[in-house]
């Protein structure tokens, strides 16, 4: 009777150290798989993920720059003009005296 427990124990030792092995190349083929696929992503200049969002966040500040260095233009442009037609039209009330 005292054979079957240490049977049992035997036996559930060596399913935990299959289950062990098996955890350990499990994590071992991950790493491999992991290390490949980002030698094909590099050589295929593929971008990650965190890559990508850090340069979409820089195209977004950069497009919020542009638009209100247009509206400064566009501002800048409507002071000219009317400065100008200003200009313009003093001249055109002075008109000189000829004696």
């Amino acid at each position: 009777m005292a054979d079957k427990p240490r049977f049992f124990d035997d036996l559930a030792g060596v399913a935990g150290g299959a289950l062990s092995a098996l955890t350990g190349a499990k994590e071992e083929m991950n790493a491999i798989v992991r290390s490949r696929v980002d030698e094909v992503l590099t050589s295929l200049q593929v971008v990650r993920r965190e890559e990508f969002e850090v340069v979409r966040e820089l195209a977004a500040r950069a497009r919020i720059g542009q638009e209100e260095a247009e509206r400064r233009i566009t501002a800048l442009e409507a002071r000219l003009d009317a400065l100008e037609q200003k200009n313009h039209g003093d001249h055109a009330h002075h008109t000189p005296h000829t004696s």
